[in-house]
């Protein structure tokens, strides 16, 4: 089969479009023919070998597929050739304190598809079967690669961790992001009101088209906080969905009127950020971190957009050869929304 392999860890040149043997299946796995498999910044560091981020070699990276069942494992009977899957971002034990929670998102043997195990970025990829969940038949590949990091990130951080209400402002850090662009549609669908941020402004005009309320550029107004109070006539804001992290970490935090929540699941510019304690504490401010989303909120996002509820924002395809030209287009910010590797 086809896959972009590397067998060291660097620069976008460790990339190679070769052919590689197609994964044998053990029990309770199923061969899925990828059909589509979303790109995201996690991609781009562990084939760098960055932000902590060590996969074993030789890898294939990739964590957001989709396609058809192509082949089934020992023990499979649940599942039929040819019929069209998404694949789930990690997979899980089922059986720690964590996942008896109903927190499998935070499982101690969670295995990252595309980290941990090879992923997407091929012609086939070898999955456990209680990964992967059927495509409502509206649902086309491309669009079923750009939700699982993306809308399953956002509604987590903003239904189960932030709990956002109706009638509440949500400010959205880097709206031209896949998870960014997603979390405007979340935010707008629990009923908040939502600002967003870029340094584009025409991602900015974008984002109010995919519904924001007000927007900031922040390349002109690095301490927005103060575009934050104008906007909201000095009541600031109720949630901060912040994935940015050390550059506008202060900022996000002074953006919050008192009882405020910033949820956070990233920090792509820096993993330290300086916080004021004595702010923290005077306005009884929470910080929380948000870690993807659960099994059971993946197939919430997948029956919420298979009923219209929302809408993929996908930037554009690249075919599986030019990965090394993908990632670098979204190393370069280019992309409002998903870009998305399809392998035909």
């Amino acid at each position: 089969m086809k896959a972009a392999i590397y067998y060291k860890r660097g620069a976008l040149d460790v990339l190679q479009y070769r052919d590689v043997d197609e994964p044998k299946l053990s029990a309770g796995e199923v061969l899925v023919r990828v059909r589509a498999c979303g790109l995201n910044h996690l991609d781009i560091y562990t084939r760098e070998g960055s932000h902590g981020v060590k996969a074993p070699l030789p890898h294939i990276g990739g964590l957001e597929p989709s396609g058809q069942v192509a082949a089934l494992g020992p023990g499979v009977y649940d599942w039929q050739i040819g019929e069209r899957v998404l694949v789930g971002a990690f997979t899980s034990d089922g059986t720690c304190e964590f996942c008896l929670a109903g927190h499998d998102n935070l499982c101690v043997n969670r295995k990252i598809i595309g980290v941990q195990v090879d992923g997407g970025f091929a012609e086939y990829v070898r999955v456990p079967a209680s990964a992967i969940v059927r495509l409502p038949e509206n649902v086309s590949f491309v669009e079923a690669s750009a939700l699982p990091a993306a809308f399953g990130t956002a509604w987590h951080m903003l239904n189960f961790r932030a709990q956002v209400q109706p009638g509440e402002w949500v400010l959205v850090l880097a709206v031209g992001s896949g998870v960014g662009s997603a979390a405007v549609q979340v935010a707008k669908a629990l009923g908040a009101r939502v600002i967003a941020t870029s340094s584009s402004d025409d991602k900015l005009a974008m984002a109010k088209q995919w519904g924001a309320d007000a927007v900031i550029n922040y390349s002109a107004n690095p301490n927005f906080q103060h575009a934050v109070r104008e906007l909201t006539n000095g009541r600031m804001v109720d949630v901060v969905f912040e994935h940015v992290g050390q550059t506008t970490w202060k900022a996000s935090i002074a953006s919050l009127r008192p009882t405020g929540r910033l949820v956070t699941c990233g920090g792509s510019s820096g993993r330290w950020g300086e916080t004021d304690i004595w702010g923290v504490f005077w306005q009884q401010l929470t910080l929380m971190g948000s870690n993807g989303c659960t099994h059971r909120e993946f197939f919430q996002i997948l029956e919420l957009y298979g009923q219209g509820k929302f809408r993929a924002v996908i930037d554009r395809t690249f075919p599986l050869a030019e990965l090394a030209a993908a990632q670098q287009y979204l190393i370069e910010r280019k992309q409002f929304g998903k870009v998305v590797i399809v392998p035909d």
